[in-house]
């Protein structure tokens, strides 16, 4: 493993994640400036901040720990009674620990609502317009990762047996079989008595145009003991060669992907290999389909969580398809990027790596629980579906929703987030997946 490749594989990941963060923010950010929001801050990361710069109203900058981001938007919650009783003169009063909890979230957001925030707060907007707000972090991942998927299988490729010839042998062998030369008395293969040779782009077999060596094989193992007409190109030129198919055992796949041994038409010879771009619309495809399977990790991620640090004390070997943490992802980044295969491979490797955790970002950040998005966004929704009652029934329109009082509720949520992943980065480090040997 070249040390040096590991490295740029680690630093590809961590800019990738840096970028994916920043247009998550930006997101947030653009919808929220186009609806009128102040908009205090602009943040990557968490902690002191490293470097900021004032543009506008907003401050934009970077923080010591790349864990995330977020934007400081004015008024996120309604302001609190303590606010009004300060501009009245009354006192405040006496809280236990919940309440002081709620009561410290309330004066941030009171502080945002200070100027010409108390005119342009977020829980002003209609409901509409806070929700376009808090699914367009998640969006950006998303229309990210379909970026990221359309380049890989579009730009790059997906690596396709073509209907180019890489090989042809010189007798039949029984499946299995350690033998690596023909002994006098094998049988010639069907492809070598019928002239094909290495290098010949095959254009149809028995009359079927063929446009992958999928197709070609397909027709050849229906037919063992027929004479069947195959045109390839040679040299610029065609050229029509009669090849019997000899009944042989062979490993088969399946249309589920695994594969069986049955007896099969057999011609001995095998294709080349390279990167195929496919239709447009494959990379969105399999950016949908990834999302419909992170779903379901996502939803089981506390008992999966459990699993892995079973697995990490027991000393078993991780699910590959478990869930990874950051110091995870960047392991396998750099494994990609050592691994001895062309620069092409290593690309696309990465790219669906990047691809992959742009979706599990979005699809995590749609978790209806705050302090996530979907947990704001739900907040958003219930305030509409009080307002459409109170109208409904001709009731004076209710007070905004108090999402503040959820305070100790997002604690709880942000502990068990901590929990989990700290339980993720020791498990990567001392029992990391093994998805390359």
């Amino acid at each position: 493993m070249t040390v040096l490749a590991f490295v740029i594989g680690v630093l590809v990941l961590v800019v990738g994640l840096a970028v994916s963060i920043a247009l998550h923010e930006i997101g947030h950010l653009a919808p929220a400036k186009a609806f009128g929001v102040r908009v205090g801050q602009y943040m990557i990361g968490f902690g002191p901040t490293v470097w900021s710069r004032r543009i506008g109203e907003t401050e934009y900058g970077f923080k010591l720990l790349p864990l995330g981001g977020y934007i400081s938007m004015a008024g996120m919650y309604p302001p609190s009674r303590d606010a009004a009783d300060a501009r009245k003169g009354r006192p405040p009063r006496r809280r236990r620990l919940f309440e002081t909890l709620i009561q410290d979230a309330r004066t941030v957001n009171d502080q945002t609502l200070e100027g010409d925030g108390a005119g342009r707060a977020f829980y002003q907007l209609s409901v509409w317009k806070r929700v376009v707000i808090m699914l367009g972090g998640p969006a950006m991942n998303l229309i990210l990762a379909i970026v990221l998927f359309a380049i890989m299988f579009s730009g790059i490729g997906v690596q396709t047996a073509t209907t180019t010839v890489a090989s042809v042998n010189e007798c039949v062998l029984p499946a299995g079989s350690s033998q690596t030369e023909c002994a006098p008395g094998d049988t010639v293969a069907p492809a070598a008595a019928a002239g094909i040779r290495p290098g010949d782009v095959i254009l149809s077999v028995d009359g079927t145009p063929v446009d992958t060596f999928a197709q070609a094989s397909s027709i050849i193992q229906e037919s063992p003991g027929e004479a069947v007409p195959i045109v390839v190109s040679r040299d610029g030129a065609e050229q029509t060669l009669e090849v019997t198919p000899v009944l042989a055992e062979r490993e088969i796949a399946r249309e589920d992907g695994s594969t069986a041994t049955a007896e099969v038409g057999f011609v001995g010879m095998s294709a080349t290999v390279a990167f195929v771009p496919q239709p447009i619309w494959e990379g969105p495809e399999a950016a949908i389909d990834q999302t419909g399977r992170v779903v379901g990790i996502i939803w089981q991620l506390p008992a999966r969580v459990y699993q892995t640090a079973v697995d990490t004390v027991t000393g078993a070997g991780r699910d590959p398809n478990g869930p990874l943490s950051v110091v995870g992802a960047g392991r396998l980044a750099g494994e990609v990027a050592a691994t001895e295969a062309p620069i092409v491979n290593r690309v696309s490797g990465i790219l669906a790596l990047l691809g992959s955790l742009n979706i599990a970002l979005f699809v995590f950040n749609l978790i209806p629980l705050l302090p996530l998005d979907g947990g704001h966004v739900v907040v958003a929704l219930w305030d509409g579906v009080k307002r459409a009652w109170a109208r409904l029934t001709g009731r004076r329109a209710p007070r905004p929703v108090d999402a503040t009082k959820l305070v100790p509720i997002t604690y709880v949520v942000v502990i068990g987030l901590i929990i989990m992943g700290g339980t993720l980065i020791l498990a990567d480090i001392v029992n990391p997946v093994q998805l390359l040997g």
